[in-house]
């Protein structure tokens, strides 16, 4: 009997495809509009340490701890199928929370940042609130993005060994 991997890398059109539904294009009035809603918005998370930021759905933002002054770490095919960047339509992110700007991917998307770090969201994450990837280690450490100072490592090793790319 033959056994198949749970996780197959797909071919770059559906990686592409993938990565541009889950960074927030499904909406077309967003894109034509501008800055309609906020891209980046605050939220109540007492698990994750305070006040942190979601995207305009509610979904958790993360960072990884390596990625710093426009060094990208997570640009693998298999990186981006769990972490999802946040991309900006055009020119300055919105948001509720200053401090936001935009990195250029080697795509040439331009993922947008808070405080230098590049934004991403958790394919684990389902629904709103949901802060699944919170202290995940693979190529770094994955922490929800607090409004206040730049989050330390987590001590919780839930996902340690998880991903590997």
């Amino acid at each position: 009997m033959r056994t198949h991997k749970k996780f197959l890398a797909p071919t770059a059109a559906v990686a592409t495809a993938l990565l541009l539904a889950a960074c927030g294009s499904a909406s077309s009035s967003s894109n034509s509009s501008g800055s309609s809603a906020a891209l980046v918005k605050t939220a109540s998370n007492s698990a994750a340490g305070g006040t942190i930021l979601v995207d305009a759905g509610g979904m958790t933002l993360y960072r990884l701890s390596g990625e710093k002054a426009g060094k990208l770490i997570c640009t693998s095919t298999v990186c981006l199928q769990t972490w999802h960047p946040l991309v900006a339509s055009s020119g300055k992110p919105s948001g509720t929370v200053g401090s936001l700007t935009v990195i250029k991917r080697p795509n040439g998307a331009m993922q947008v940042a808070y405080k230098g770090q590049p934004l991403y969201t958790f394919a684990g994450d389902t629904s709103p609130g949901q802060d699944k990837g919170q202290g995940v280690k693979d190529v770094g450490v994955w922490n929800a993005v607090t409004t206040g100072a730049s989050s330390s490592s987590s001590s919780s090793s839930s996902g340690a060994g998880r991903y590997g790319y």
